[in-house]
């Protein structure tokens, strides 16, 4: 059941004191109208994030929190999702911190509201809610309100996922909540034609692994039966550089190369297709070069091995869940004959 919080001078998620309402996660935090007192406004205006932000300067909550997302929609104001749609297990997405944009990757959920439904919110009504409920439970204000087409060439250049804020100009807010080594990052727009309210939140975290790296002789058996095989290289978001968790699967096919001294490999990169084709094309050329750069670093002959950057040309599934793109971001090991 959804929570609904009485207004008093004290600056917490207060105890229920009106009619319930439906909601699919008791533990989710209401962000019904509260109202901050002065000294609690006083620290959200005093907030803003120093040139050079450190997230790790950000006071750490003491707050209990609630579940991901933390947030119930307003009272009376009906998402345009589905549940499937608002949340992504991972994915990437950006905040305003002083004068910069952060690039945040984790789990994220993105929801928009029309806010002149039957329960009509004002764009700073729509704000303030959230705002308070941001701050009862520890939450810091990092930038805003900012105008985000100001901060658009700051960002990496793809495609927003509808519900982001990013896809065109909002007046949003930016919020940080840390505690015991988590980062929640929040946004809070609004965009007037027509009007809407988006909300955004994101955990950073890494991603977890949906593949597993392919042993040598795994490797070989498949180049025997089909010519080529997949292989899942982590790689630094939008770089050509190589995570450390990447080693393993690399040492395999430094392995395999060692072992059978006349194969001969085409390394080929793959991305999903999130992004502009020409970068992507760039990025998985980079990208296969910087794994020819480990094997050949590794004794290697350069003469056994070239490389191709084919983009998102050539997808193993369609781009349209978490799990296709990830399938689809790629190395591919072709044997040369």
């Amino acid at each position: 059941m959804r929570s609904w919080f009485c207004a008093v001078a004290v600056v917490v998620l207060l105890t229920a004191c009106s009619k319930p309402a439906a909601s699919s996660d008791p533990a989710t935090a209401s962000t019904s109208a509260a109202v901050a007192t002065p000294a609690a406004a006083a620290a959200l205006a005093t907030a803003a994030a120093p040139v050079g932000f450190d997230p790790a300067r950000v006071q750490e909550s003491a707050a209990a929190l609630p579940t991901f997302p933390f947030f119930n929609p307003l009272d009376g104001l009906e998402s345009v999702f589905s549940e499937a749609d608002r949340t992504r297990n991972f994915d990437v997405e950006y905040f305003v911190a002083g004068p910069k944009v952060q690039v945040v990757e984790g789990k994220v959920y993105r929801d928009i509201f029309p806010l002149e439904g039957p329960r009509r919110y004002s764009t700073i009504e729509f704000q303030r809610n959230y705002e308070q409920a941001i701050l009862a439970l520890g939450g810091v204000k990092i930038a805003g309100p900012v105008q985000t087409e100001d901060f658009f060439p700051q960002r990496p250049e793809q495609p927003q996922p509808n519900g982001s804020c990013w896809q065109f100009s909002c007046d949003a807010n930016f919020y940080l909540i840390r505690q015991d080594g988590r980062e929640i990052w929040i946004s809070v727009g609004t965009a007037s034609i027509p009007l809407h309210g988006y909300v955004t939140v994101a955990e950073r975290k890494a991603m977890a692994k949906s593949y597993s790296f392919l042993s040598a002789d795994a490797l070989k058996a498949a180049l025997d039966a089909n010519g080529r095989v997949p292989v899942y290289v982590e790689f630094d978001l939008d770089r050509a550089t190589l995570r450390p968790d990447a080693r393993p699967a690399v040492d395999e096919i430094i392995k395999l190369m060692r072992t059978h001294l006349d194969l001969r490999l085409s390394i080929e990169g793959h991305t999903d297709n999130t992004g502009a084709a020409a970068h992507n094309r760039t990025l998985s050329k980079a990208r296969a070069d910087t794994v020819q750069a480990a094997l050949i670093a590794a004794g290697i002959a350069a003469a056994r091995l070239r490389t191709a950057g084919l983009g998102a040309d050539k997808p193993l599934a369609p781009n349209t869940s978490d799990s296709n793109r990830a399938r689809n971001r790629r190395v591919e090991l072709v044997r040369i004959n």
